[in-house]
């Protein structure tokens, strides 16, 4: 007895044996009008507000890399080597390179985002990038990055590289960490490593140093820091301590200014230079409006806390 022919078995195997013959027709398609292709124009796309790297710049890697490249056929130029000769440059995180069927190469960069400048022990210079590499500075730009230095022994051998020393790795997840906050983003103009290996905050509002020690519990350690500001210096002052301790997680330990340290350090600010003066005054206002908005914000929180409780 003759089975049941399934008809559907029969019609999913047909329609996949025309797909796969169609989309094997299409890749021949494309490789043999590649062949034909030459290249027309060539598109490089580098965006962001950093400017390591400039149109010139790719230029050169790509003459440099494969020669003149405009009138050539496509299969006669090697895209890979192109991206890899790019991903080469320390400035560049990450590249793209295609062409598409009309004779169009195009190349898609993604700079380098530093966040640190490092200024270490041998006066070596360099950046610290958002992955935590380092980089080397640039001739023809300069970032507007937080500075590191004092007793940091991280050496820089001239090309991209991890970070060796534990206190490289603390002062990269410092700098990222302010980075992302707003209002210590603005306050936090410098880091610097003392004698003891402790990493110093340099506040740009008030006269103090901000003893940080290491990176370990930082988020408590900062926000132990902003409760300080929010409560304490409203009542006591910006200028009234020369310290601010914050290296131990559970309390802060401050050390007050003399009257005669007080009065040299106005007058040292009073005849600072009128561009410093004038940067100062927007900053300060910023950060005391920040910390008053918050300030507020706690107030009514607690307000409506106590409403819920009775």
């Amino acid at each position: 007895m003759l089975k049941k022919i399934n008809w559907t078995l029969v019609f999913k195997v047909f329609a996949w044996v025309v797909c796969l013959s169609g989309t094997v027709v299409l890749v021949s398609f494309v490789g043999i009008k590649q062949k034909t292709v030459t290249c027309k124009n060539i598109k490089i796309l580098i965006p962001g507000a950093d400017n390591f790297i400039e149109r010139e710049e790719i230029d050169a890697i790509l003459v440099q890399s494969q020669g003149k490249l405009i009138g050539r056929q496509l299969e006669h130029i090697n895209l890979e080597e192109i991206e890899k000769s790019i991903k080469a440059n320390p400035y560049i995180a990450f590249a793209t390179v295609y062409a598409d069927m009309d004779g169009v190469i195009h190349i898609e960069i993604q700079q380098r985002q530093p966040i640190l400048r490092i200024i270490n022990s041998n006066d070596q210079d360099y950046y610290i990038d958002r992955n935590g590499l380092k980089m080397p500075v640039s001739a023809n730009f300069t970032a507007n990055v937080l500075v590191a230095n004092g007793r940091i022994m991280e050496h820089f051998s001239g090309r991209v590289d991890t970070l060796i020393t534990k206190l490289a790795g603390d002062l990269y997840r410092t700098a990222l960490y302010i980075k992302n906050d707003t209002i210590w983003d603005a306050q936090i103009e410098q880091l610097y490593v003392n004698e003891r290996n402790d990493i110093e905050l340099i506040p740009r509002v008030g006269i103090q140093k901000i003893i940080l020690g290491t990176a370990d519990s930082l988020d408590i350690k900062m926000k132990n820091l902003l409760a300080f500001y929010k409560q304490a210096m409203p009542k006591v002052g910006w200028d009234t301590y020369k310290t601010i301790n914050i290296k131990y997680t559970n309390q802060i330990v401050c050390e007050k200014n003399s009257i005669d340290s007080i009065a040299l350090r106005a007058q040292i600010k009073k005849d600072a230079a009128d561009s410093a003066v004038v940067k100062a005054i927007p900053v300060d206002s910023i950060i005391r409006e920040e910390i008053k908005k918050q300030v507020t914000a706690d107030k009514k929180e607690n307000k409506t806390s106590t409403k819920k409780n009775k």
